[in-house]
């Protein structure tokens, strides 16, 4: 039986962390919806350069673009056993459209984990982000801060918030999950397949209750 694992929470949850950590865990595939951008934009395959047409603009890239880069690559064969997928889906016409491309291949999402975190956590989390200006190493002033406050362990260089990290920006991708995400939460309750995680617990104990949740549902198969 495959296991199709499709992670949800809110932006600073932890959802790519963790899903590196299932990786090992499961032995399938972790896909990222924005590694998937970034390949495509950096390979200017036709997918990414419909994709950065819209990015230029300004402008959301529509739905139809984001299905087939990830509908694309669930297909290839090292998915055949299942897949962790991260960012994706993001709206209720991506669930509804992976879950038809999920029955071609004769499989179905397995558990859908929605790791909970808090507003208030979710701002102290990202605004805590600092970004070294000379080699572009990342810190955390909450969870990995520097030695020296303001200064990169790597190279000596300053440390400095980006604009993605200031909290009107992050309050900014909150409302967007909200508005565009959280339909998703009703969606897979309604079929039995979310399960909710206590996202602000240490690392560890997060991965032991998705492995948990995980094993729940392979023996109830």
């Amino acid at each position: 039986m495959s296991t199709v694992i499709v992670l949800l929470g809110p932006p600073g949850s932890g959802k790519g962390t963790q899903a590196k950590r299932l990786v090992g865990v499961l032995g399938t595939p972790h896909v990222s919806s924005g590694d998937l951008f970034r390949h495509h934009l950096g390979e200017e395959t036709e997918l990414g350069l419909m994709a950065q047409a819209y990015m230029e603009k300004g402008e959301l890239v529509p739905d139809d673009v984001t299905v087939k880069m990830v509908i694309e690559r669930i297909g290839r064969a090292d998915c055949e056993s299942g897949v962790i997928l991260d960012g994706f889906p993001r709206t209720l016409t991506q669930a509804e459209a992976l879950d038809d491309a999920l029955e071609d291949q004769g499989q179905e999402v397995t558990l859908v984990p929605l790791i909970d975190v808090s507003d208030e956590e979710v701002m102290r989390r990202l605004t805590a982000r600092r970004v070294c200006r000379d080699c572009g190493a990342v810190y955390n002033l909450v969870f990995e801060p520097p030695r020296e406050e303001g200064f990169c362990d790597v190279c000596g260089g300053e440390l400095y918030q980006r604009e993605d990290d200031n909290p009107e920006t992050v309050k900014h991708r909150l409302y967007t999950y909200y508005k565009e995400t959280s339909p998703l939460i009703g969606y897979y309750f309604a079929q039995d397949l979310l399960s909710r995680i206590d996202g602000e617990q240490s690392m560890e104990e997060v991965s032991e209750d998705l492995r948990e949740a995980i094993e729940a549902v392979r023996e109830e198969a």
